[in-house]
């Protein structure tokens, strides 16, 4: 009995230490799983941290500014060419100024011959000429308005003379076009708008007046840009794009916003705004848009007819580069997609410069169309989860890819867009954007002004100081569209 009861006592104790160590085996198997969740999540945050370490112009978003010194990009093919000027290539020398636009002539007529010193007589009948280019000790012309005041001698009421309306501010046009330009297109704060201006001219003026001369600036700038955004709309091939900017704080922090830029052939309109949304879109473009829009893939341009949109192939290059640097399939793929790209820019090169002939090249383009297409779809498939995300999402706007096969003088990238919108990115990265409403118009319409003025070749401080003029006296300003007409596209049937 005492045997029985021991063994019982035994088997009690066995079966507590089997049910603790089954306790001890599912909190071990819990805690394992934990484990290996928490090993996955840093596996995947170590992957996406080594992939944005990897990540520069060449295959990303990312502005070339933003590379890291010694960024490896993808080399050039040589050409064996050595760097400078080509043999061969045309010469460029500064032009002579017409006679009548020189101020000062010396006349240098030897008086004795070289060889034997004999005297010599006459004057050459086409003397080799050389020009000093000088400017003048620079001052401001000052103009004082001197009110009298007079008394009326038969009711004594004293009438004084009033400053006309367009002289009232202390600033005459010029002088007030020349401190918006020095912003606008030297992007100079007002501080070193205010310091230049004092160096250079002897003339004092506050921070304070460089401000409000924007504002005045901006008012007068507001019919011509509203006139070339107008125009941008009709237009039969515009480039747009956008980028973050900066609009007064919020919460003590810079309130974001984006600088949109719309850009036809010698139109550009610049617009901030809070948003980066598709109704900023269509209130530049003008919801019955019925030009060709070259872009990226942001959806704020997805309200666009697909047959009337090309993507930017430049953004598409990014993007294999990027399949290309994850490796494994994907990677393969990506560089299967840059040889078709390779190809198809090859030839692009040759219609522009007249050795292919653009039947022949689109001839060409339906096989490169069948094979990217191809390639895309087995990315889609096969690839890696980001590969394969990117790719579904370049197939969505497989139809975008190509437009620019049917329509001759459309480009394929939007490197245009992306050129007239650079000038505002380093003005931002230097100004850190404007602190209201008031100075987002008055940089939008400027850098509308110069850039449009640029592409046109028309003189920027002369446009400014009429369009200043015209403002003050309640004239109509002059016109940012151009004088000659804009060549149309070649559309095909």
């Amino acid at each position: 009995m005492v045997e029985v009861d021991a063994r019982d006592a035994r088997i009690a104790q066995l079966e507590k230490r089997l049910e603790a160590a089954l306790e001890r085996i599912a909190q071990l198997e819990e805690e394992n799983e934990r484990l290996r969740e928490e090993n996955r999540q840093l596996r995947e945050e170590n992957r996406r941290l080594k992939e944005r370490l990897g990540l520069n112009s060449s295959n990303s978003s990312k502005p070339p500014s933003s590379d890291a010194p010694g960024t490896r990009r993808q080399p050039k093919k040589p050409t064996g060419r050595s760097p400078g000027g080509q043999p061969g290539h045309k010469k460029h020398e500064r032009a002579l100024l017409p006679p009548e636009q020189v101020q000062n002539v010396v006349e240098l007529v030897p008086g004795e011959c070289r060889g034997c010193k004999r005297r010599l007589y006459g004057q050459d009948s086409a003397p080799r000429r050389h020009q000093v280019v000088e400017v003048p000790p620079l001052s401001a012309l000052v103009t004082e308005y001197r009110c009298h005041a007079l008394e009326c001698p038969g009711c004594g009421v004293v009438t004084r003379g009033e400053v006309p309306a367009h002289a009232r501010s202390a600033f005459g046009d010029r002088l007030a076009a020349l401190t918006s330009l020095l912003v606008g297109k030297y992007r100079l704060s007002k501080r070193l708008v205010k310091d230049a201006l004092s160096d250079m001219l002897g003339v004092e003026l506050s921070v304070g007046s460089v401000s409000n001369l924007e504002g005045e600036m901006a008012d007068a700038l507001a019919p011509a840009a509203a006139e070339a955004l107008a125009s941008g709309r009709d237009s039969q091939a515009v480039n747009a794009d956008e980028t973050g900017f900066v609009q007064g704080r919020e919460g003590g922090r810079a309130a974001r916003a984006w600088l949109w830029v719309v850009a036809s052939a010698l139109v550009v309109v610049f617009h901030i705004a809070r948003s980066r949304g598709g109704k900023v879109a269509r209130q530049l473009l003008g919801a019955d848009f019925a030009g060709f829009l070259t872009t990226d893939r942001w959806s704020a341009y997805e309200w666009v007819d697909p047959g009337l949109r090309q993507l930017c192939w430049a953004h598409l290059t990014r993007d294999f580069q990027g399949f290309i640097d994850r490796g494994g399939r994907g990677g393969r793929i990506g560089r299967e997609l840059m040889r078709e790209r390779n190809r198809f820019f090859k030839w692009y090169h040759r219609v522009r410069e007249g050795t292919l002939a653009r039947e022949q090249f689109e001839k060409r383009m339906r096989g490169v169309e069948r094979r990217v297409g191809q390639l895309l779809r087995e990315a889609a498939r096969r690839a890696e989860k980001k590969t394969a995300g990117m790719a579904r999402e370049i197939l969505q706007w497989e139809k975008c890819l190509w437009t620019f096969v049917d329509v001759p003088g459309l480009e394929p990238t939007n490197n245009f867009g992306e050129r007239c919108i650079r000038h505002a990115v380093m003005y931002r990265k230097t100004s850190f954007g404007t602190q209201n409403e008031e100075g987002s118009r008055f940089v939008e319409r400027i850098f509308t002004a110069t850039t449009t003025l640029k592409l046109q070749g028309r003189d920027v401080l002369a446009f400014l100081t009429e369009t200043l003029a015209a403002h003050r006296r309640s004239l109509l300003g002059p016109s940012l569209l151009p004088t000659a007409p804009v060549p149309h596209l070649a559309l095909t049937a």
